[in-house]
């Protein structure tokens, strides 16, 4: 047959009276996805509720560039004069003509976990009481306390402010993982960072509420189906970007993502069996033939 077709038009045509069915865990991983590029998205909002985001090179180098788009476009010049003009990349001169507020350009700092982290209180408490004291006299004092970290990280770790802010910063991915779960489950400080996130960006209540109403859904039900309707609506009338788009892909399979929340069954025992192939075939470093591969998973 001329062209390429995809697995559930495949499906359609060999087998027009099975029932398709989408993964529910594939829509739980997509709609995390969608969630954490909503978050990293905002992160120059949410970032207010813990460390002030350091206005670097980058991002003066990206207000300046984004302005220059603006001021060209304004004059009437084309996307593509731009790039030629401005020497950047097509989707980059896209990205900024479509942003109106600058601070949406900018990312946030993340910092990774230190060995200094679990100092910080006595570091600010020190730094409080004597603006002047010398770092040498903080790496003796925490590696009194334990710490084994170096010199120069506690110089960097003092550098990017992290010990003067109001709590140690929180990557997008981290804040991400907040959001997913039920609130009920959370533990006391994350239930905590996200109402400061909540308090400092409203775009993160409009993300967190829908996020959990489709979660909900996940747990098969006879009116689920109405409901997700609903809840797409809902998820369109916000500006959230990428839960529109995963909104979207669910409408592009509807029928199957209506039996996936509606139907009891799924294919957990399928997907095992996938992943205890590809674990067979990494350890043979894919250089095996398929009679070996046959034998190892009949045999294994």
């Amino acid at each position: 047959m001329p062209g390429r077709i995809g697995h559930a038009e495949a499906i359609r045509r060999a087998l027009p009276d099975a029932v398709q069915i989408s993964d529910r865990w594939h829509l739980w991983h997509n709609l995390a996805e969608a969630v954490r590029k909503g978050v990293a998205a905002r992160n120059i909002c949410w970032a207010k509720a813990g460390q002030p985001p350091a206005e670097g090179c980058q991002a003066i180098t990206t207000r300046e560039r984004r302005q220059q788009v603006h001021d060209l476009r304004e004059r009437g010049v084309g996307l593509l004069e731009c790039v030629r003009r401005l020497n950047l990349a097509l989707n980059t001169v896209k990205r900024y003509d479509r942003v109106a507020e600058p601070e949406r350009l900018i990312r946030a700092p993340e910092y990774r976990p230190t060995l200094v982290d679990p100092y910080r209180d006595h570091l600010r408490q020190r730094r409080l009481e004597d603006p002047a004291v010398p770092v040498t006299h903080l790496l003796r004092e925490i590696r009194d306390l334990g710490c084994i970290g170096s010199s120069n990280l506690l110089v960097r770790y003092i550098n990017q402010g992290r010990v003067e802010a109001d709590r140690p910063a929180l990557s997008p991915r981290r804040l991400a993982r907040y959001l997913l779960p039920r609130p009920d489950r959370l533990k006391g400080h994350r239930r905590e960072r996200i109402e400061a996130a909540r308090a400092a960006c409203h775009e993160m209540t409009a993300l967190a509420d829908p996020i959990h109403r489709f979660a909900a859904l996940l747990d098969p039900a006879d009116g689920n189906a109405a409901l997700l309707s609903t809840r797409i609506t809902a998820a369109q009338a916000e500006d959230l970007p990428h839960l529109q788009a995963f909104t979207g892909g669910l409408e592009k399979d509807r029928a199957a993502v209506d039996a996936a929340l509606t139907l009891p069954h799924h294919n957990g025992g399928t997907e095992g069996v996938n992943n205890k192939t590809k674990l067979i075939e990494r350890q043979m470093y894919s250089r095996a033939g398929f009679p070996l591969l046959r034998h190892r998973i009949l045999l294994g």
